[in-house]
């Protein structure tokens, strides 16, 4: 764990020195790095959000593509096509810009849903049918999509099912005062993407994703999660609440969470700092709720302070700590967490 810190804090630190001030929103990209997830960044036009993803993939050393979604783009256009050639009197596959490691879906929301529904299979089976065979994605495989929540013409709303297959979504936001300020005395003569370099190579990065899975998950905290997406499919201004997708997001994020802080086991606070990222894009509220303003930020909200934290409790009850036997205790009492 100490080695996925580490590495983390050096990573974040490289993106930062592009997107200023944001290193929570920096923090959750690598998280969902971590996981083998995908991150949506929906927020207005000139916030960061293809600076973010081109920094994480110059970061990574990875190979990075970038799709601008129109309203013409076909699905062909993102996944390859086959082309016969004449000289060989054979067809022969052409991929497209979504066989990378870090794929841009920039402004996703202008494609037409035919097209939109091109990246269900690759995002969440890491692979696409064309012409009845199927191509493996390459791995690592990371979408970042962007929108624009505020503009609605000549877009198209995301569906569900495409949301659901995001582990997390993020909103940069503008920046302070004096972030702006140093943004604009950073790109006086040129852009600090111009200067990132990589800091960790593919290989690297895919024995820390296999670490990751190892971070201990005390069974109170699964149970603390199980019930808190429960709560959302119960909620009276909740027409459709999270599946159990957004269960495993919740967990996997937690233990990528943990292990970013030098932690091996997951503890209620990492839950609790992820619930809106990884939950609140896969609720639809009611009708009658969202006309007097009530979003699922604000259900995840109330939810994080009325559903209870369980003391954790290990197999062998060494002590009563929310740990695996052996690990060490962050002096915060049984969970770890302040509320509950």
């Amino acid at each position: 764990m100490t080695n996925i810190h580490e590495t983390g804090e050096k990573v974040a630190a490289n993106v930062e020195r592009v997107i200023i001030g944001k290193h929570q929103e920096v923090r959750l990209t690598l998280v969902a790095l971590l996981c083998r997830g995908h991150l949506l960044i929906e927020d207005v036009p000139g916030t960061g959000k293809t600076m973010l993803a081109k920094a994480v993939a110059r970061s990574l050393g990875c190979s990075f593509r970038r799709i601008q979604f129109t309203p013409d783009l076909l699905p062909s256009d993102v996944t390859g096509l086959s082309i016969y050639n004449q000289k060989t009197q054979e067809f022969e596959f052409k991929p497209g810009p979504i066989m990378a490691q870090v794929v841009l879906a920039d402004e996703i929301n202008r494609a037409t849903p035919k097209t939109q529904s091109s990246l269900l299979e690759c995002m969440e089976e890491h692979q696409s049918t064309i012409d009845g065979t199927t191509y493996q994605m390459p791995d690592p495989f990371l979408v970042i999509a962007t929108q624009n929540p505020i503009e609605y013409e000549g877009t198209f709303a995301l569906p569900e099912a495409q949301l659901d297959r995001f582990m997390l979504r993020i909103r940069l936001g503008y920046p302070s005062q004096a972030d702006e300020r140093t943004i604009l005395d950073e790109q006086k003569i040129s852009h600090p993407l111009e200067e990132i370099t990589e800091v960790l190579d593919v290989a690297d990065l895919l024995e820390l994703q296999a670490a990751v899975r190892k971070v201990y998950v005390d069974p109170s905290v699964a149970d603390y999660i199980v019930r808190l997406v429960n709560a959302t499919r119960t909620h009276p201004d909740v027409y459709l609440g999270a599946s159990p997708r957004g269960s495993l997001a919740l967990y996997r994020t937690g233990q990528a969470l943990a292990a970013l802080a030098g932690r091996d086991y997951v503890i209620p606070d990492d839950i609790k700092a992820l619930a809106e990222s990884a939950l609140a894009h896969r609720l639809i509220i009611k009708t009658s709720s969202s006309m007097h303003d009530i979003d699922p930020r604000q259900v995840i909200a109330e939810l994080l302070n009325t559903v209870p934290v369980e003391e954790a409790k290990t197999a062998e009850r060494k002590g009563g700590l929310g740990q695996r036997p052996g690990a060490s205790v962050d002096g915060r009492g049984a969970t770890g967490s302040r509320a509950g």
